[in-house]
């Protein structure tokens, strides 16, 4: 509601509608303060829907074992100047000379032209014992970010064949769907990779290693695991990570 709006709130007539014209008047005072607060916060009600043109990246970076502090600190600087909408940047919990970067990009043009990509890429290059592994991928099922001090990381490739792209499509909705409900959970999403549509990742974010189990064992999980079986082009790759400071 623009501000101009108070130039039409009703005037207060006399007699039986006056206090029906006051009560019209405090609700539109009440709508036009709310309105300017959500206006200079740059918040709205409604969780804000994902937009179509975002587009999400995972990189996969494995350095060899003895450069594994030097990569940490690399990805800490990287993830400082991205100018992502988002960078997370994660250590894997076995294998620490394995990391992933995980972005949202205000559309693919910002992730092509940033400089820090770039950069990244060329600094890592002596390190590396693979080369960087980076997919782009289109929302599927992506909620609000969240996140909390000793979290559990998941991220899952899910690989199925071409013909069964449309099931995997519904069998992983429905899992984020069901998977948010749990106790524990801080976060789960699917992101579709846009180059292979039949290629998913699975971000999740457990508040300790015990949610997580539970997850593993809980009836949805393990419907959704059989139902995939059939379809599955590759293995189930699930790696858990934390957050690296």
């Amino acid at each position: 509601m623009a501000v101009g709006a108070i130039a039409r709130v009703p005037s207060m007539s006399r007699g039986p509608g006056r206090r029906r014209d006051r009560r019209l008047a405090a609700r539109l005072l009440r709508a036009l303060i709310f309105a300017v607060a959500v206006s200079a916060l740059g918040v709205s009600g409604a969780a804000p829907a994902e937009d179509p043109a975002a587009l999400h990246t995972a990189t996969y970076v494995e350095v060899a074992p003895p450069s594994t502090a030097q990569a940490a600190a690399l990805l800490r600087q990287h993830r400082q100047a991205a100018g992502a909408l988002r960078t997370e940047v994660l250590q894997r919990v076995d294998r620490p000379n394995q990391f992933v970067v995980l972005a949202v990009w205000k559309d693919p043009k910002a992730f092509e032209g940033s400089p820090a990509v770039t950069g990244l890429r060329e600094v890592l290059r002596p390190l590396l014992v693979s080369p960087l592994d980076e997919r782009l991928h289109q929302a599927l099922a992506v909620g609000a970010p969240a996140a909390a001090p000793g979290a559990v990381y998941v991220v899952t490739h899910v690989d199925v064949v071409p013909p069964r792209k449309d099931d995997a499509v519904a069998l992983l909705t429905r899992l984020a769907q069901s998977s948010r409900a749990e106790p524990g959970n801080l976060r789960f999403d699917v992101v579709q990779q846009s180059s292979r549509p039949n290629h998913f990742t699975v971000v999740e974010v457990w508040k300790d290693r015990p949610a997580f189990d539970a997850h593993g064992m809980a009836a949805a999980t393990r419907q959704f695991r059989e139902s995939l079986g059939p379809m599955s082009g590759a293995l189930y790759d699930e790696r858990l990570y934390s957050a690296l400071d």
